[in-house]
């Protein structure tokens, strides 16, 4: 992804330039500096956003925003219409960011589903207003289901016994899910993230033949998202890989 996210950059820098030196030579006129040129520092990021982070519901948002305050700029829409048609707007991009999630990422849950109705042992951890601990050193491991509701949970499953494919599910809100995974497991992650993140750290590349855990982790500001911005309090669930 960060590949992708430089070379688009790249692109966009060699591009820019390129204008400003046809106009150096009088080959063009392009005019940089137009109505609303400051709002490219909101539609380029989130552009490139689209393209490069797995995650993208937050870049859709920006990207819809910075357009619509360049049709502001450009007399297309007034200003008073941007907060009647950006809001709307932000709740039909969650809605449906919601319903695919739903519709074609649940994989986990169904994985979890049908462990219990063989009989396996599924783990779930819940704090709310807490945190909460969970070690699973020498213990076989089927699969969990943690929820973090202001509150933290930390899943430590490095010393897992993990003999086959497995699922976790994750929910925080206004909450944060640390999980510790081994080495030699592969991880595949589906987030649903409202003014949320998902991150995995230290990310490897897949290990052939090595068990995996599906997870299906959802992250959930539910108001309040500007203040928890800037006094740095937000969502993020995070994938650490560690050895054994």
């Amino acid at each position: 992804m960060k590949k992708i996210s430089k070379i688009l950059w790249g692109i966009a820098l060699i591009v820019v330039g390129g204008i400003f030196a046809l106009n150096a030579f009088g080959i063009t006129d392009i005019e940089l500096f137009f109505d609303g040129w400051w709002t490219l520092f909101i539609i380029v990021p989130c552009l490139v956003g689209i393209f490069s982070e797995r995650e993208k519901t937050g870049n859709i948002i920006g990207l819809a925003i910075g357009v619509f305050l360049l049709l502001c700029c450009q007399n297309v829409l007034g200003f008073d219409m941007l907060w009647k048609l950006a809001i709307p707007a932000i709740i039909v991009i969650i809605g449906l960011k919601l319903i695919f999630g739903a519709i074609f990422g649940d994989k986990a849950i169904k994985m979890i589903e049908a462990s219990r109705q063989n009989g396996d042992s599924i783990k779930t951890g819940c704090a709310t207003f807490s945190g909460q601990n969970l070690n699973f050193d020498g213990e076989p491991f089927n699969g969990a289901e943690l929820t973090a509701v202001f509150g933290g949970v930390k899943c430590d499953l490095r010393n897992a016994v993990i003999e086959r494919d497995c699922a976790i599910t994750a929910t925080s809100i206004f909450g944060g899910i640390d999980i510790f995974v081994p080495d030699d497991v592969n991880v595949k992650i589906n987030s649903n993230s409202i003014f949320g993140g998902v991150s995995d750290k230290n990310h490897r590349p897949t290990v052939p033949g090595a068990v995996t855990i599906f997870s299906d982790m959802t992250s959930l500001l539910v108001g309040g998202g500007f203040l928890s911005a800037v006094s740095g309090i937000g969502i993020l669930l995070e994938l650490y890989r560690s050895k054994r």
